[in-house]
């Protein structure tokens, strides 16, 4: 086919084509013979008509050029139809020319034979011709029906193509809209299971932590518990869980505030709690400059993960973090989450909050108004703002430069985010360089450590709580100690131990207790806490029991008093020797005095104050064995240790040095028991909930007549001269020993005590009171090795005497006051003893004397007037007689009896 080939617009025919073929199809049916005439061509004949106009197309496989598309742009279905439309129309191009020939043929026969002379012919070549012309026509008529029939084919085979083509692009279309339907359909399933699982997972998130996040700040980490002195001075903590002390925003540096902001969360003043554009953000920066430079998660998702949630790296734990942090927000103001923050995060060295961090790396100590986390500086702030993201890599101390760097870079956020100056940056990296930048904490040492263990113990009791339930238990425990004098008087027990360094005495221990209210003002349980030489760390005050000596003396006179007896009462100092009952080992029992002497004659008063063993074992003949531990026991010596038996008296029972201090604080509190205490208030710092001691009266041991009369003895500082002599370390003066003997004493303060010292120096005991405190001191070694030749009033007196000086210090001189109730006379006893002495109303003592021209006449006492006295005494015992005092507060006023003289009314 030459020239231009168009493409049609339409695969279908027009409706003139369709028309035409139709017109030829009737004609051809309805076709005659036609006469014997020359043929002339068929005047209905159609020609075909011209091909509609197509787009060029380029066909590379015959040559000829167009500008068709390129089938690269077409689609597939839409070539294939073209194809078929040109091939069609190449055929049809081709039956119109073969059409023209038969057409033009049948003209030039018909223009040869005209109508003459086809009708002058004979009739047999008329016939001929007519079949001819027949022939011709038949032919035709054959040619128009193949044509038809190929055309019917041909339509068929496009009406075929057509519908394949449709059936194939309905196929197309349908696969393309059910697959994106099935898209569709599986994104809405799974956005529909999303969101109910969404929602599920917010509803059951919201509602499993809801409670914790209304009581979020119930869930903060208690503070561990600490121990103050009565004046507020931190004496211990306990540290085995960690430091925690929860403060205020407002007691926080702000430039510590601005720190941490800048550095874990810039926009937290502004945003919702989580912020989309920071975490892209940190993220580029960790990339570019290859470690962790920002953090991702605000400090409202901080603090999710550290009180609610936990720190497990799980998607859970990130979903439910992002799930309430919205919620954090809704419920509790920017300051308070800061603060919460604040108080919970890690900063290392065991310091949980930013007071004890403060504390720990730069040794910054709480002060009344002012907590450490409120002196924090520039330098120090930009320091501990760095470290929480990762404790142990920005440890100053494990990776100095590490940390450094880390400063520096919070220094340059700090800028960025216009909080300092470039000024202020440099004159805070110049300090963070300075060698004393770090400081240790200064108050973790345990500066009572045996006090604290007691208070421990009394809170163990007291709260029903284990000492790991304690540690974190977020209570303040004020106490009654003076952590100001305790020290001074801990340094004068080093200093008096120290001076007896040859005699093997390495240990101390005392106790100092206000008997008005109970209240433990020092307790020292040994020398040195750390000490391993001399077993430091063992509590002699609270937990040892060691023999009492002649301290326990007390209680056996006072029980004498009860019974009616006098300070003046006449007692025999002479041999003494006790049978005891069958089955003892001994069966004797013979007590000796220090001094391996006997004195003779003398009064209860001069017997105590010069520690003389054995009236005092005829004392607790007199009284009872029985009677005199009762005594002791309702005074406050509550867990003896040892059998009772008659050297009970000489300390023979294993006493507690506390116990038996606040047994002696009742002769002081006439005769009235207390309940030492060491914890004045506990304070719960996380709801400020107060627990403060409720002092409960105690009872009545001894009369308050009775707690005189002891108290006018043990303080009769005259009575214990012979033993004691002058300027002894029991009577209170204020100027040295050295002065005193020189006749200067200074002030002498009011003073009751008495001394003890064991079998073989194994225990040294001074035991007194002022009309403010009671104080016991023991001296020994723990191991129980004797000392070399040390007593009372050398080993634990001088301790005694310069503490109490220290605890009278800011107290005003008082004397003891008398309770009343008591009456004072002469009194002359049968032996011939003559003194002036206390006495409780209708016991005055009286007696007939039988006049006699010997000295040494026999004295037949009378009925004894004391209710008490129901067995008179007859055994006879040798006294060595003397006509000279032993003590100056009595006189003879006859010559002592003799020596086989019945003794009737003195023991």
């Amino acid at each position: 086919m030459s020239g231009e080939q168009q493409y049609p617009e339409d695969n279908t025919y027009s409706q003139e084509q369709h028309e035409d073929s139709m017109q030829i199809h009737r004609e051809s049916d309805n076709a005659q013979t036609p006469p014997s005439t020359p043929t002339t061509p068929v005047p209905d004949t159609p020609s075909l008509p011209p091909l509609p106009a197509t787009p060029a197309i380029n066909r590379q496989d015959d040559g000829t050029s167009g500008t068709r598309p390129a089938s690269s742009q077409l689609p597939f279905y839409y070539e294939a139809r073209q194809e078929r439309i040109r091939r069609a129309q190449h055929y049809l191009e081709q039956k119109s020319r073969r059409h023209q020939r038969l057409s033009q043929s049948a003209e030039n026969d018909g223009s040869q034979n005209s109508p003459a002379e086809q009708s002058q012919l004979p009739q047999p070549y008329a016939s001929a011709n007519n079949m001819h012309t027949r022939g011709r026509n038949g032919l035709l008529i054959a040619q128009r029906r193949r044509k038809l029939l190929l055309r019917h084919i041909s339509r068929k085979h496009l009406r075929s193509n057509r519908k394949q083509t449709h059936r194939a692009f309905n196929r197309f279309w349908l696969s393309v809209f059910s697959i994106l339907g099935a898209i569709i359909l599986l994104i809405f399933t799974i956005t529909s299971a999303g969101s109910y699982a969404t929602y599920h997972f917010y509803n059951s998130t919201s509602s499993s932590y809801n409670q914790q996040l209304i009581s979020l700040h119930d869930l903060t980490p208690h503070d561990n518990l600490k121990i103050y002195d009565s004046k507020s001075v931190l004496l211990s903590q306990i540290t085995d869980q960690g430091m925690h002390t929860s403060v205020t925003l407002n007691q926080v540096s702000p430039q510590l505030i601005n720190a941490t902001v800048a550095t874990e969360d810039k926009n937290f003043w502004n945003n919702s709690g989580i912020d989309v554009f920071r975490i892209l953000q940190a993220a580029i920066q960790n990339l570019e400059h290859g470690r962790v430079i920002e953090g991702g998660s605000t400090i409202t998702q901080q603090l999710i993960k550290n009180l609610v949630v936990g720190n497990e790296a799980s998607l859970m734990r990130k979903m439910q973090e992002i799930v309430l942090t919205p919620e954090i927000n809704g419920l509790y103001s920017k300051n308070d989450i800061l603060e919460m923050y604040l108080n919970t995060i890690y900063y290392g060295h065991q310091a949980y909050g930013i007071d004890a961090a403060a504390t720990m790396y730069f040794g910054l100590v709480d002060q009344p108004g002012k907590p450490a986390s409120a002196q924090l500086d520039l330098a120090q702030s930009a320091m501990l703002a760095g470290m929480p993201s990762s404790p142990w890599l920005y440890d100053p101390s494990l990776h100095p430069q590490t940390a450094f760097n880390r400063f520096n870079t919070v220094l340059t956020l700090m800028i960025r985010e216009g909080y300092i100056t470039q000024e202020q940056a440099q004159d805070a990296l110049k300090e963070a360089q300075k060698s004393d930048f770090f400081k240790g904490p200064p108050n973790l040492n345990d500066r009572a450590p045996h006090f604290s263990q007691y208070v421990i113990q009394q809170l163990e009791q007291q709260l029903k709580l284990s000492r790991g339930q304690l540690s974190r238990s977020g209570l303040k425990v004020y106490t009654t100690l003076d952590i100001g004098l305790q020290d001074k008087i801990q340094k004068v027990m080093q200093t008096h131990i120290a001076e007896l360094g040859g005699h093997n005495v390495t240990n101390a221990a005392e106790v100092l207790i206000d008997y008005h209210s109970g209240a433990i003002r020092s307790l020292l349980g040994s020398l040195d806490y750390n000490s391993k030489t001399i077993d430091g760390k063992f509590d002699v005050a609270t937990m040892g029991y060691r023999q009492p000596g002649s301290s326990f003396k007390p209680y056996v006179y006072a029980t004498a008093l009860e019974q009616g007896y006098t300070p003046a009462q006449a007692i025999d100092d002479a041999p003494l020797t006790i049978v005891l009952p069958p089955g003892s080992n001994p069966p004797t029992y013979s007590p000796k005095n220090y001094d391996q002497l006997f004195h003779g004659h003398v009064t209860m008063r001069c017997a105590l104050q010069n520690s003389l063993n054995i009236p005092a074992v005829k004392t607790l003949q007199h009284v009872g064995i029985g009677n005199a531990l009762k005594t002791a026991r309702d005074m406050g010596i509550e867990h003896p240790k040892g059998d009772a038996g008659y050297s009970m008296v000489l300390g023979g029972l294993g006493v507690n040095l506390l116990e038996h201090t606040t047994a002696f604080g009742a002769f002081a509190n006439n005769g009235q028991t207390f309940q030492p205490y060491a914890i004045d208030k506990i304070v719960y710092t996380y709801n400020n909930k107060v627990i403060t001691h409720q002092t409960k009266p105690g009872k009545r041991a001894i009369s308050p007549q009775i707690a005189y009369m002891m108290t006018s003895m043990l303080s009769d500082n005259d009575s214990r001269l012979p033993e004691f002599l002058d300027c002894n370390p029991l009577q209170l003066y204020t100027n040295s020993e050295s002065q005193c003997w020189a006749g200067n004493r200074g002030t002498v303060r009011p003073a009751a005590a008495k001394t003890g010292t064991t079998n073989d120096f194994r225990d040294n005991w001074t035991m007194g009171y002022t009309s403010d405190f009671v104080m016991g001191v023991w001296a020994g070694n723990n191991n129980y090795t004797p000392m070399l030749n040390v007593t009372g009033v050398q080993g634990a007196a001088p301790i005694w005497h310069d503490s109490m000086l220290l605890a009278e210090e800011e107290h005003p001189i008082k004397d003891f006051v008398n309770p009343g109730g008591l009456e004072r006379g002469d009194m002359t006893y049968p032996d011939g003893i003559h003194t002036t002495d206390w006495y409780l109303p209708g016991h005055y003592p009286t007696f007939t004397q039988m006049q006699t021209l010997d000295p040494a006449a026999t004295i037949i006492p009378m009925k004894h007037k004391h209710k008490h006295h129901k067995k008179v005494h007859t055994s006879v015992n040798t006294s060595i007689a003397t006509e000279h005092p032993y003590c100056n507060n009595f006189n003879f006023v006859a010559p002592p009896p003799g020596n086989s003289t019945p003794h009737m009314g003195w023991w």
